[in-house]
């Protein structure tokens, strides 16, 4: 039962990611290969990175060649249906926060066995990595340095699915942290919410130090 669920869980966010990564694409005005490499790398970026980080080889796309087919399809689809959202800055945006929910919780599954922390943090770089790359790729400032809650929000949903998996069936625990990481995503977008930024003391720029 939980291994259908995590399944499932993964196609979906493997998909959403691909089509996020597309959307980037689209801003850019770029042609349908772009479209397809844009989605495809986005989609699988994440799940590649924890792969390596946990020694898991080969890499679960070379295990199961049919999630680059599935990245390419949902990329190509959306190159033709690209232009009927009204904002794809705003679908971008959420289509990312459910990307980032559901490859937290996914992370953290997959590095459960070595304890919370690296769990957790696992989860973490598995939500952000993807967006990472394609806000790269887009020659945008990726999103988790601007200052908003999103890696935030990974490590919300990823402690969340850690904690509860351990008094409750794991299956409703998946669900549990890709909600907790999806809503506080979804007020910080809602609602402006923003990380507090370092300030530099007057005074101490390199040109009133006479650098």
């Amino acid at each position: 039962m939980i291994s259908d669920i995590i399944t499932t869980v993964g196609w979906i966010g493997v998909v959403v990611f691909a089509i996020s990564g597309a959307l980037v694409a689209s801003r850019k005005e770029l042609d349908i290969v772009a479209f397809i490499f844009y989605g495809t790398v986005t989609g699988i970026g994440g799940g590649t990175f924890r792969d390596l980080v946990l020694g898991h080889a080969p890499v679960f796309w070379v295990k199961e060649p049919a999630y680059l087919l599935v990245c390419t399809l949902a990329s190509a689809a959306t190159f033709f249906l690209a232009h009927v959202p009204e904002s794809r800055l705003k679908l971008l945006l959420w289509l990312d926060a459910a990307g980032m929910a559901v490859f937290c919780v996914l992370g953290a599954e997959a590095a459960r066995e070595f304890g919370f922390l690296v769990a957790v943090t696992c989860g973490v770089m598995t939500a952000v990595v993807g967006g990472f790359i394609r806000d790269m790729m887009g020659a945008e400032v990726p999103v988790i340095m601007r200052g908003e809650i999103y890696a935030t929000a990974a490590f919300l949903g990823a402690a969340g699915y850690v904690l509860t998996s351990t008094v409750l069936p794991r299956d409703l625990a998946v669900l549990i942290g890709i909600v907790m990481a999806f809503s506080l995503r979804a007020l910080a977008l809602m609602f402006r919410w923003r990380m507090p930024v370092y300030r530099r003391k007057p005074g101490r720029s390199p040109e009133e130090l006479g650098l």
